[in-house]
């Protein structure tokens, strides 16, 4: 960022200039003791290998791996991290109690064209002190990445950026999510709505729901992350978005018939 006296560019300008969400100039890695860092750290890999982990099994693995924890403790920052206990699913956002109950359309649906689907997930991302969310928007036809955007907070406003974003791409025909607060708010519906999407919910601990964005975040993970080993947010911001770039422009996939997602949305 440039911050001199004479500088005439507002902030605002200079982070929609290089393509930086405003709220990702302030962030600083949400943070834990570094002993329950190191813990997360474990966590974190061991539940991308194996996604029916919940707290027993997590806490039992780690004790194999030296680490006299107890369940209590486990289960807390597994809460942090939003790795649901139970189910396979990685469901970084939270359940919010009374909320209005979207059925899940996409049951049998083939998916032939861009923007007839999109979905959308949370994933924590560690950084070397400290931590990170990470929200993506996926065309499910295609497995373009339309945007994304990171938070040290589970507040709905990065998800509401990452939307707005994606809206400014397409619009989908039905946008599918879990049932996280985040997703389930009225501010994040209502921009749906207002759109004419129809909303589809996944059912509470069905991985299978959200399949493609689960892969997305493993590739993310064994790909780029684990790799780099980032120091800070401004250094994973950089790194995701060459990430993000590679993923939709360069990186070929089998199911695609080794074309790209870019080549695949805008054919």
């Amino acid at each position: 960022m440039i911050e001199t006296e004479q500088t005439r560019i507002s902030l605002s300008r200079q982070c929609e200039l290089i393509g930086l969400g405003r709220s990702t100039y302030y962030y600083e890695a949400a943070g834990e003791s570094e002993e329950n860092l190191l813990l997360m750290r474990r966590i974190d890999e061991q539940y991308t290998r194996t996604p029916f982990f919940g707290v027993p099994r997590m806490t039992a693995w780690l004790r194999t791996q030296g680490y006299l924890v107890n369940h209590k403790r486990i289960e807390r920052l597994m809460g942090v991290m939003g790795i649901e206990a139970i189910y396979p699913k990685p469901g970084v956002s939270q359940l919010r109690l009374g909320h209005k109950v979207y059925p899940y359309l996409l049951k049998g649906v083939v998916i032939a064209r861009p923007n007839h689907v999109w979905s959308t997930d949370i994933t924590y991302v560690r950084l070397a002190r400290g931590f990170v969310y990470l929200v993506a928007i996926m065309d499910w036809h295609s497995r373009y990445v339309l945007s994304w955007e990171v938070s040290n907070s589970l507040d709905v406003n990065f998800c509401l950026v990452a939307l707005e974003r994606a809206m400014e791409i397409g619009r989908p025909e039905i946008f599918n999510s879990d049932q996280g607060s985040q997703f389930t708010s009225h501010e994040f519906t209502s921009k749906l709505e207002a759109a004419q999407v129809r909303i589809s919910m996944d059912g509470r601990g069905r991985v299978f729901d959200n399949i493609f964005i689960e892969r997305l975040w493993r590739s993310v993970k064994y790909e780029d992350i684990y790799l780099k080993e980032y120091e800070d947010v401004p250094a994973v911001i950089g790194g995701l978005d060459s990430y993000f770039g590679f993923y939709n422009d360069e990186r070929p996939h089998q199911s695609l018939e080794y074309k790209t997602p870019q080549a695949v949305y805008y054919q």
